[in-house]
């Protein structure tokens, strides 16, 4: 049986483990956080070698040449080759901004919590 031209792009990127279920790939798509060469991509779009998708996973996006077809979830090697990775370097944790985490409901910020907020984001003179 001949390789397949063409494959949805929710189930290729689950095949390419991208995302863990098919579902959550479709999700993704639903949200508008595919883009299948520059455009918002629905689940059922077909993709094809060359194809670029941009993929927004956790806050980043992710860039993928498509270089092989697949249609079912297969071996880490494998779909490693049906994909080129174009993504950028992430930037060194030192230089992204930390935001303060506030514990699970401790409530509502305090004036001066705000105030210390606002400082750290450089909205507020010292």
């Amino acid at each position: 049986m001949p390789a397949p031209d063409t494959a949805r792009i929710d189930a290729w990127l689950w095949a390419v483990r991208q995302f863990k279920t098919r579902s959550a790939a479709t999700a993704a798509c639903r949200a508008g956080h595919v883009r299948l060469n520059g455009e918002r991509a629905k689940a059922a779009q077909s993709v094809r070698a060359g194809d670029e998708i941009r993929v927004r996973i956790e806050g980043f996006d992710r860039i993928l040449v498509v270089r092989g077809i697949l249609v079912k979830r297969v071996s880490a090697p494998l779909a490693a080759a049906a994909l080129e990775d174009r993504t950028p370097p992430r930037p060194p944790r030192e230089l992204t901004a930390q935001l303060p985490v506030r514990d699970r409901g401790a409530g509502r910020p305090t004036k001066r919590d705000r105030r210390e907020l606002e400082r750290l984001r450089g909205e507020r003179p010292l």
